[in-house]
This record gives C-alpha cells, sequence and structure tokens, in this order.
C-alpha cells in the first residue's frame, strides 16, 4: 500500500488534476535526487521502468542522469532498487534488429550516454560480485546489451577495471543455471576480437570454469549451456596463440577425448574403444557440441607443430583419424576431422598403425553395425578416396555433397603432402604412401615390364566403362586419376616408375569394390572372383599408360553417340577430364612418358575435339588443346610420331586457335569455383519437366554434389599459362615484368616458336640461321634465369645493406634490358632477313616455271622428277 501510495502521489499534480507523460516523467525524474527518501526514489524508478516502454525518448533525455545516480549510489545498498534500475536503463538503451531506424538510433544514443563515464561500467563490474540473484542477473543482461551495442568502448572499460576479471571468473562458477548461461554468453560477447582479454581471462582460471561446466553438464549429450561454453573455449583459443600454449600445458585438454569417448593415453597399437567408434547420433545437439570439441581438437593438434612425440599432439592426431576413418560419427563431422589434422606430421605411422573400421548392417536403419577386419590406416584413407563413406553401403549411386566433402577430405590430405610448387613438404601420407606405391604398385626392381599387383587404386584406375554409366564408378575413377596425379605430380621418379606398371590382362570390374571390407564378427569372408587361366594366345599385357589411352579414346566415343543422354554426357565429360588432368601432369617434362602416349595412338584421339567444339561447352576441348601442347613441347625422345608428324596436324588447326582453345578453359564455371578449400560443386539442378513423380521428388530433397578438378592442378595450370607482359617502369616491378615478357607458358609460346623455326628449316634450309635464333633465345632464357637470380638475391639483402645493393642492382638489371632489347633487335633482323630470302626463293621458283614452260615450247626435254616437283610446286 506504501508503494501504491508514493506512487500516486508522485504522479498526481498539486491540485489532483492529471498530467501529461512529460509532465510525468520530469517529477519522477526530480525524485530521483539523492536528498529524497530511499523509498521514495524506489518507486519513482519503478514507475520510470513502465513508463519507458512507451516513451522511451522522454524518459532518456528527462531522467537519465538520475537513474545513473541512483545505479552509482543505491544499487550495491538495496537489491531492488537496484534491478529496478538497470531493468529501466536496459529497456532505454535495447536496440531491436525489427524496430524503425529512429528508435534504433535512440537506442545507440543512450548507450553512448550511459558510457560516457567509464564509472557505470566498473559499477556494474562490480554489481556482479553481489550474490543476489535479481541483481547479478540484471547486471549481466544489462552488460549483454551494452555489449551488442559498443563492444569495444566496454571492452577498452574491462581492461581499465580493478575487479572485471575477476568478477567475470566467478559468475560462471554459479550454479544457477539462468545466471551461468547468461555469464556465458557475455564472456562469449567480451572476448570477441580482443586478445588481450582472451589472455586475462584465460590467466585468471577461464579454462577450468568452461571445462568444469562441460563436465558437469553431461558433455557433448549437454544442451544448450554446454554448446556456448565449448563456443566460449573456442573463442579463447581459436586466434590467441599465448592461450593456445596455456591450454596445451595445462592438465584440462584431456577432457576433450573423454567426452567424445575416447581414452587420451590409448596406445598407438590398440584400437579405440568401440563406445567411441559407435555412438547415438540422432540429437542434432549432440552433433553440434561434438563438432566444437573437434574444432578445439583440430586447433590443438596445429599448434603442436607435429611433433609427434608430444603426447597430446599424437593424442589429437589419432582421435580425428579414428573419428574421420573408422567411426559412424556423422559426415560432416568426419570431414571436419579430416581437414581439421596438419599437414606436417611427417612421422606419423600411417602404414603401420591399423584402424577397425565399421558399417553397418543393411536393413537395420544404423542400429546395428558389423566390426570389419582391421586394416592399415592408408588403406582405409585410400578406400574412403576411391568407394567413398562404408564402401558407398549408403549412398549407392545417389551422390549426395557431404558424402563427395568427405572423400574431398580425405583427398585434400593425402594432396597436403607437397607444397604448391610441387616440393615434398614432409607430409607423413604423401611419404608413407609413396613408399607403399614404389613398393606393390610401380615395380622399380623389375628390369622388364610385368605384370603389377592390383591395388584399389591401379584397379579403380583402370576400370573400363560402359553404357549405360554408374555413378559410383565413374566417381572412384575420377578420384583415382586425381589421387594418381598427387603421387606423380612434381615427382620425375615417380613418374618414371609409374611408366613400368603393367596391370594384368583380365578385365577389371567397372564397378570395383573396397578390399577390407570383411566383418570380423563372425560370417565368412567373401570368395574372390575366380580369374580366368591365361592361355597361350592370349595377347601381351599392356602398359598402364597404354591402357589410359585407349579409355580416354572409348570415352570420346561414347561420349559421342547420339542417343547419350544429357546427365550420362555430363559423367562422360567428368571421366574424360580426369583422364586428361592425370596426362597431362604426367606428361609434363616427361619425354617417355610423351612417346608411350602418342605410340599408343593417342594425337588423334586429342586432335578430334579440338577440331569439332560445340559453342555449349568448351571445357574438353581446352584440355585436349593444353595435352596436345604438352605433347608436341615434350616430345623430345626418338620414336614414330615426332615433331615433324605433329607440326602439318598444329599447322592445320592453327597456333591462334590452340592458344584460344586452351585459355577458354579459365572461363568455364567449374573451372573458376575451385580454390584451396573449395574442391565439390553443387550439382545443377535438373529441368522441371523431369521431376515427374515422388521418387524423384525424393530424392531432390538432398544435395548432391560433384568434383571436376582438384587445386593442385588449377595452381599447376594457372602458373603455365601465357600472361600477357605490361610494360612499367617502376624499379620493384621491372623483374617480374621482365620474366613474364620473356618466360611465357611452354605450352603456347614454345609451341609457336618452335612452329617458326620449322618452318623456316623447311623453305629456305639456312641451318647457321635456325642455330643463330635458337642461341638467342638460349641468350635470352639465360638472361631471364639470371634476373630472377637477382631478384631473390634483392629480397634476401637485409634492410641496412638494402640501399648499398639497390644502385648496383638497379645498374646490373639496365644492363641485362639492354642487352635483352639487343637481342630482340637482331632477331627480328634474321627474321626478316628470312621474310627476304622467302621472297627471293619465290620469285626464283617462279622463274624456273618460266624457264621450263619455255623448254617444254621449244622441244627441249624435262625429266619427269622435274615434272612431278613442278607438279607439286603449282599445287
Amino acid at each position: 500500500m506504501e508503494f501504491l501510495s508514493q506512487t500516486y502521489i508522485a504522479l498526481r499534480g498539486p491540485t489532483g488534476a492529471p498530467q501529461s507523460a512529460s509532465e510525468t516523467i520530469a517529477r519522477l525524474a526530480d525524485r530521483l535526487s539523492p536528498s529524497t527518501l530511499l523509498g521514495d526514489r524506489r518507486a519513482a524508478v519503478l514507475s520510470l521502468k513502465g513508463l519507458s516502454r512507451d516513451h522511451k525518448a522522454d524518459v532518456g533525455e528527462r531522467a537519465l542522469p538520475g537513474l545513473l545516480d541512483v545505479l552509482q549510489n543505491d544499487a550495491e545498498i538495496d537489491a531492488d532498487i537496484g534491478k529496478a534500475v538497470l531493468e529501466t536503463l536496459n529497456l532505454l538503451c535495447e536496440v531491436d534488429d525489427s524496430a524503425n531506424v529512429q528508435a534504433r538510433e535512440l537506442g545507440f544514443k543512450h548507450t553512448d550516454l550511459v558510457l560516457a563515464d567509464e564509472k557505470v561500467a566498473h559499477k556494474l563490474f562490480v554489481l556482479l560480485a553481489d550474490n543476489s540473484f535479481y541483481l547479478r542477473l540484471s547486471a549481466l543482461q544489462f552488460l549483454a546489451t551494452l555489449l551488442q551495442n559498443r563492444r569495444q568502448v566496454v571492452q577498452g572499460y574491462f581492461l581499465k577495471a580493478p575487479v572485471g576479471p575477476t568478477s567475470f571468473v566467478a559468475v560462471l562458477e554459479e550454479k544457477r543455471e539462468i545466471i551461468r548461461h547468461e555469464a556465458i554468453f557475455v564472456v562469449q560477447t567480451l572476448i570477441s576480437q580482443s586478445p588481450e582479454i582472451q589472455k586475462i581471462l584465460a590467466f585468471e582460471g577461464a579454462f577450468e570454469r568452461l571445462f568444469n561446466i562441460v563436465a558437469s553438464e553431461n558433455g557433448v549429450d549437454g544442451g544448450v549451456v554446454v554448446q556456448d561454453a565449448l563456443k566460449c573455449i573456442d573463442g579463447l583459443v581459436r586466434f590467441n596463440q599465448s592461450n593456445q600454449s596455456y591450454l596445451r600445458n595445462s592438465p584440462l585438454p584431456p577432457l576433450l577425448f573423454t567426452v567424445l569417448g575416447f581414452p587420451p593415453a590409448l596406445p598407438h597399437d590398440t584400437p579405440p574403444p568401440q563406445n567411441f567408434a559407435l555412438q547415438l547420433w540422432d540429437d542434432p545437439r549432440k552433433r553440434a557440441n561434438a563438432a566444437l570439441v573437434v574444432g578445439i581438437i583440430g586447433l590443438l593438434t596445429k599448434s603442436g607443430g607435429g611433433n609427434l612425440q608430444d603426447p597430446l599432439t599424437f593424442a589429437c592426431t589419432r582421435c580425428l583419424l579414428e573419428l574421420g576413418l573408422a567411426s559412424n560419427a556423422p559426415t560432416a563431422i568426419k570431414t571436419q576431422a579430416l581437414r581439421l589434422l596438419p599437414t606436417n606430421f611427417s612421422n606419423f605411422p600411417l602404414g603401420q598403425m591399423l584402424t577397425t573400421p565399421y558399417v553397418p548392417v543393411p536393413e537395420t536403419n544404423g542400429e546395428e553395425w558389423d566390426r570389419l577386419e582391421p586394416s592399415i590406416a592408408l588403406d582405409t584413407l585410400v578406400e574412403l578416396i576411391l568407394h567413398g563413406e562404408y564402401n558407398g553401403m549408403l549412398e549407392g549411386e545417389r551422390r549426395s555433397k557431404e558424402g563427395v566433402e568427405l572423400r574431398a577430405a580425405a583427398l585434400e590430405l593425402r594432396a597436403a603432402g607437397r607444397d604448391r610448387r610441387g616440393n615434398r613438404a614432409g607430409h607423413g601420407l604423401t611419404i608413407g604412401y609413396e613408399q607403399t606405391l614404389c613398393k606393390s604398385v610401380l615395380v622399380p626392381n623389375c628390369s622388364v615390364l610385368e605384370s603389377a599387383p592390383v591395388t584399389p587404386l591401379l584397379d579403380a584406375l583402370i576400370a573400363s566403362h560402359t553404357t549405360p554409366l554408374r555413378t559410383s564408378s565413374v566417381t572412384s575413377t575420377h578420384l583415382a586419376s586425381l589421387l594418381f596425379a598427387h603421387l606423380l605430380r612434381a615427382s620425375p621418379q615417380n613418374k618414371t616408375l609409374a611408366l613400368s606398371i603393367v596391370p594384368p590382362t583380365a578385365p577389371t570390374s567397372a564397378h570395383p569394390q573396397g578390399s577390407f571390407f570383411v566383418p570380423a564378427d563372425g560370417g565368412p569372408a567373401p570368395a574372390p572372383p575366380e580369374e580366368p587361366e591365361l592361355e597361350p594366345e592370349q595377347e601381351e599385357s599392356e602398359a598402364l599408360i597404354q591402357i589410359l589411352s585407349e579409355h580416354l579414346s572409348l570415352a570420346f566415343l561414347a561420349r559421342g553417340r547420339a542417343d547419350t543422354s544429357d546427365k550420362e554426357a555430363r559423367e562422360w565429360d567428368r571421366l574424360l577430364v580426369g583422364y586428361l588432368t592425370l596426362l597431362s601432369q604426367w606428361l609434363w617434362e616427361n619425354p617417355r612418358a610423351v612417346r608411350g602416349f602418342l605410340e599408343a595412338g593417342a594425337l588423334g584421339v586429342l586432335v578430334e575435339p579440338i577440331n569439332h567444339m560445340t559453342d555449349t561447352d568448351a571445357l574438353i576441348p581446352s584440355l585436349c588443346a593444353f595435352l596436345l601442347g604438352i605433347c608436341y613441347e615434350f616430345n623430345r625422345e626418338p620414336g614414330e610420331i615426332t615433331r615433324s608428324t605433329i607440326y602439318p596436324i598444329l599447322t592445320r588447326l592453327g597456333i591462334d586457335m590452340l592458344g584460344g582453345r586452351i585459355l577458354l578453359l579459365r572461363d568455364d564455371d567449374r573451372f573458376k569455383a575451385i580454390g584451396p578449400d573449395t574442391l565439390v560443386l553443387s550439382m545443377p539442378a535438373a529441368p522441371s519437366h523431369l521431376h515427374t513423380g515422388p521418387a524423384v521428388a525424393g530424392k531432390l530433397e538432398i544435395e548432391e554434389g560433384e568434383i571436376w578438378f582438384d587445386w593442385p592442378f588449377i595452381d599447376f595450370w594457372k602458373s603455365n599459362y601465357l600472361i600477357p607482359g605490361c610494360q612499367q617502369t617502376r624499379y620493384r616491378e621491372a623483374l617480374p615484368q621482365i620474366r613474364t615478357h620473356w618466360v611465357h607458358h611452354q605450352v603456347q609460346t614454345l609451341i609457336i616458336s618452335t612452329m617458326t623455326l620449322h618452318t623456316h628449316d623447311l623453305i629456305s634450309g639456312q641451318g647457321d640461321t635456325t642455330m643463330l635464333i635458337a642461341s638467342l633465345k638460349d641468350v635470352i632464357r639465360n638472361q631471364a634465369t639470371e634476373i630472377d637470380a637477382l631478384r631473390s638475391q634483392l629480397q634476401s639483402v637485409s634492410v641496412a645493406q638494402a640501399e648499398d645493393d639497390r644502385e648496383a642492382l638497379r645498374a646490373q638489371i639496365s644492363s641485362l634490358i639492354t642487352q635483352l632489347q639487343a637481342a630482340e633487335e637482331k632477331r627480328r633482323d634474321v627474321e626478316k632477313e628470312q621474310e627476304d630470302l622467302l621472297v627471293l626463293l619465290d620469285e626464283l621458283n617462279n622463274k624456273r616455271r618460266r624457264d621450263k614452260a619455255h623448254m617444254r615450247k621449244a622441244g627441249l626435254e624435262v625429266s619427269e622428277d622435274e615434272s612431278d616437283e613442278d607438279g607439286e610446286d603449282a599445287e
């Protein structure tokens, strides 16, 4: 009754007449003065709280200073008035995203007035230590609003506050769930983009409090509180090396493995328990929490620098591998685990470590699982790349984007062993698999070609394909070609060894299956298919490169059939892309491979698509032109097909047309979309007229994905295509521009230059001139190499010596530029002289014809050979 009486008196005018809202707010603001009684101030604050919902502007203008005074003087004394003033200030500063611009601006204005003095923020940090439930909760809610509106200002005040870190860490120990949840949210916002605050809270014990929350709330099976706590831990370590080191050296990381069910100290020769590999993943909250835990483990793995002697780094790496290769975790979490593995764990025993995969029992809806025979982790990884998750049992012919991304993550993990220039980066997968490859596939010790054992990779690579195509088999062959290209790229030794591969003559299945999917829980292993005995009249085995050439030819024939549907034609195109990209990288700087490829009859296979390119799709013709250029440039060994053999074909096709075909590749959407972290593309939607039945509609609910290129091939192509030279005068840009101007893409520029030399040799027979031009080109290349060396030298000079050395380097560069210009002038003069010789030769030929005509008229005898030559000349 006292409160109602005081409120009535405050609202009533001196004569009892009704007042406007502005007058009422003014009178209530006057009652906030420290000279009034505490009860009157409390009643005024409660009244202003009710009015602030509909009259925010007036309350803020007239009563905001008084409310801040009440917060400073009375909030700690009386919890009720403290709660009321905090709620009122929160209403004044709230910014609703759905509100109009004027209302939003008003909320920001009030926030700026509140934060004009750091004492308000410091008072809020002090109130967090109060034991009153409502006062602490209101302080957290008001801080959350201020952080949302002006985060950087509040962060600045926090760094200066004497009790800020202590209060926040203490509130994380709150047993009441509502306050604890609000505190985690506030801390998560407070540490955003502030490494200093992250370090302060970490050293004040925030990690210990947050991990306690995760453990007490049932780990990854917990609810929203666990999810927010894990987000807060992730925010503390994501971009903070100091906190990562602090967490690694603390006893807390084993809890991350425990909540996933993985023993932290599991020996390398002991399989993980079944409760880790087989879990229930129906709860979306568990999936979200597990993804956060996996992300934090990935950060700890990479921060360890790949040092597997460190137990924590080894445990993190082992956990991620087991989760990605041998568990029933959701596909998205498996993909995340594989992508978080470091790229430099050079000593991880993938070739010796055993994994125990599981596969779902058919028609059990994932409730029953078969434990398979233990398999080497490296083999499991390759099987995942080639055949998909659970050997493709769940997807069948459907190619979900999640499943393709998992296989792409495994492929990228294998490809991460080499840097962008193809140099070995010390990746354990590269070293381990290259050793396995050399032992079982490349047969390096064979003096003559002999049959190689059919590994899953080789089986998928040489699989034959016929109409109608199976999507699963096409994807396996395509990924096998990408994986095989990783093994050969920038490795002359592996390229040479690959030429010795002679697969068995028995035809491989077009639908390859995995080799290790044998249940270990009982049941006989499937009997291997009987292979037909070799008969004496059977043809001799072919080398791998010859088989790939034949498959390429057959794929082009099947692709060109008139009755091929659009969907099947797209699958044939993907298969052709796999063959062409693999061959392009295999044949690069490998004359022996070029000779074997051309002798297999591949020249006509490449020319036909280039010559008959359609307007709808230039992808395949572009790759064919690129591969044809590689064959012409690196055809340097004697054989049946030489440069002179290929020259008339290139002349007929036209140099400009070939260059244009190659450059069309960079404009293709499937090429442009690929990046270092983007490998899987979404399948284009089918035309609306194909959506005819409920079965089709059901399939469309799952997004399908596809792979065309991988990033290493994109980088390989981009580093070798023609870049027009630019004329700049600045010193720092001179070196790369000179190199760009003179050292162009070999597949294009060297074709043009070599064909020019070949033409001059055929017409004029001036061998000396050819040698002169060739020597000039060698001089140009050598000078370009010297320029690159000077550029490297310039970059390595220290700052103290830079000024002294720059003048000398500038003089050398100017001299080299002058020499280059002189060489170019000399080359142009030689070319002009050759053109004059051609004109002279043409005049001599015309004169010769006229003389022969006069001889015939005079009755003189003209030899038949000369007559034939004249006829040819006339033609």
